[in-house]
């Protein structure tokens, strides 16, 4: 998806309106879809400026944010807990699937964040 067009140019549209033009005149003048300039032109004469509309997804707490306290508590329980048994724990006790990369991503953004701990073979002696 591009990105919206600059609000500076939508500001010189704006002008043109008020001074007359209708929405193609002067979307035409500033080089841009006649189409543009309708939708634009609408626009301006709804809520008196022609914005860009929000790009993206809509911002949301996701599927994963209800369980908050279940991935903390079973975190506090087993530390080392890998993402594939969290999320299989997660459908046994909520039927809720969701992948273990976004189980990953939603914890992070709540401030998890794993240290790998240091290999020993059974037969070495861990130094100090």
């Amino acid at each position: 998806m591009s990105a919206p067009l600059p609000d500076a140019l939508r500001a010189r549209f704006q002008r043109l309106i008020e001074e007359g033009l209708s929405g193609r005149a002067a979307a035409l003048r500033l080089k841009l879809s006649p189409a543009t300039g309708a939708r634009w032109g609408l626009a301006i004469r709804r809520t008196g400026q022609a914005r860009a509309a929000p790009q993206g997804r809509p911002r949301g707490k996701g599927k994963l944010d209800p369980h908050r306290g279940f991935f903390a508590e079973v975190i506090a329980q087993d530390g080392d807990i890998t993402m594939p048994e969290l999320a299989s724990a997660l459908h046994d006790a909520t039927g809720v699937r969701a992948h273990p990369n976004a189980i990953g991503k939603f914890l992070r953004k709540l401030g998890y964040t794993h240290k790998k701990s240091r290999w020993w073979p059974p037969n070495a002696v861990e130094p100090r």
